[in-house]
């Protein structure tokens, strides 16, 4: 399988990309985001890329960062999700982005997506709301979890409850009340999830 190129750009198309390396040109298939940040024909670029082998074919689908393409990765592991629809996908929604509409059950959001109805929006949250990484809180919004804090984020945890949406009730818990012991923290927190 092959994970990762690193080459000159010959061909440089919205939905794809053609890359040579020694003098095999390999074509992958992009999102949006990635294609803005490759080069100009000719330029240097190195991607990360997700093989995809069917029966009848095997494509190639790079991206800007590894992370992107494990993202990618999970996207596609959603029952009634292909490539295609995870390229879409990340086209719209930055890797963020994607993970905040998950974890908030934001389906208005993810229905905006082209051939994202209101059932795969379901199943994309009901599959990765757990496998998502966090998304960052507004940098406003962001309160630092210490102290009765973090042993509160801890309890959750150890209770059953997903790490985003733990740390999310946390920091606004301690926004609401800055100066809170655990067991005022863990009262809040309770009542938001």
């Amino acid at each position: 399988m092959i994970a990762y190129l690193n080459g000159v750009v010959r061909e440089r198309h919205p939905a794809r990309v053609v890359l040579e390396v020694h003098g095999v040109g390999y074509e992958l298939q992009v999102p949006t985001r990635t294609f803005q940040q490759l080069p100009a024909p000719g330029a240097a670029a190195a991607v990360f890329v997700h093989t995809h082998v069917r029966e009848d074919a095997i494509q190639l689908f790079g991206f800007a960062a590894a992370a992107e393409r494990e993202l990618f990765d999970r996207l596609i592991a959603v029952n009634g999700v292909g490539p295609k629809m995870g390229l879409a996908i990340l086209s719209v929604l930055a890797p963020e982005d994607l993970a905040r509409a998950v974890q908030s059950n934001d389906l208005a959001r993810l229905t905006t997506i082209p051939g994202v109805g209101k059932k795969t929006a379901e199943r994309l949250v009901m599959e990765l709301r757990d496998k998502l990484p966090a998304a960052s809180p507004d940098a406003a919004a962001a309160v630092a979890i210490t102290g009765a804090g973090e042993d509160v984020l801890s309890a959750l945890v150890n209770l059953g409850y997903a790490p985003a949406p733990a740390a999310q009730a946390v920091q606004r818990a301690l926004q609401k009340h800055p100066a809170a012991g655990f067991d005022q923290l863990f009262t809040a927190c309770m009542k938001a999830l």
